[in-house]
């Protein structure tokens, strides 16, 4: 059965698309800066967390259009945002790849403070969308998933700061971090392939 967000209160007067675009807008301000400090100080686990920030930026936008959409639409968008989910994962692989030919640690107070602010963005952005995760289907389900996901692989940078900083100074935690956080991506990316595959058969019958 399709959602009614006209008459379901909790989505009565475009609380969630309003609430998919303020996130859209907040993970491509942090995306940025995140990007051009990978960059800087050489972190593969940044680089995979920063074009995910991006990948969570396309996410919640096609979430705002697709909303006024029919339920088979927004499942088959669904489908799509699972392919979607995948970029981040194979865009760290080949970052690790190059990183292995050069493995220089990455500055260490450097990474360990910019994933405490995105952790702090990560976590914003869940608690906002953490209302809608039950209501909206495989849409909305892809955004919390990743905000989820990107809390949790904040939480691993910070480790991985501290970790470079004070026991093993090494490109290796980051490199291990940065793949971790493309199998997360990948198992997301599942998750929502599944729920946007039961939605378009709940559409079909």
């Amino acid at each position: 059965m399709a959602p009614n967000y006209d008459k379901d209160p909790v989505f009565g007067g475009n609380g969630l698309r309003r609430t998919v675009f303020a996130v859209a807008l907040l993970n491509l301000a942090y995306g940025v800066v995140e990007f051009a400090i990978a960059l800087r100080i050489g972190s593969v686990s940044l680089f995979a967390d920063s074009i995910d920030f991006f990948e969570d930026t396309s996410v919640n936008l096609l979430i705002f259009f697709a909303l006024a959409w029919s339920l088979k639409m927004r499942a088959r968008i669904g489908m799509a945002l699972a392919g979607i989910l995948l970029v981040p994962a194979l865009a760290t692989i080949l970052t690790a790849i190059h990183k292995l030919q050069s493995p220089t640690p990455p500055d260490p107070f450097a990474l360990g403070l910019t994933g405490l602010g995105a952790l702090s963005v990560n976590l914003f952005c869940a608690i906002l969308l953490a209302r809608y995760r039950a209501h909206g289907g495989s849409l909305t389900r892809a955004a919390f998933l990743s905000a989820r996901n990107d809390a949790i692989a904040n939480v691993a940078i910070i480790a991985v700061g501290l970790v470079t900083a004070y026991l093993w100074q090494s490109a290796w935690p980051d490199l291990i971090v940065g793949i971790g956080i493309a199998c997360m991506n990948a198992d997301a990316a599942r998750e929502v392939w599944h729920a946007a595959l039961g939605e378009h058969r709940a559409a079909q019958g």
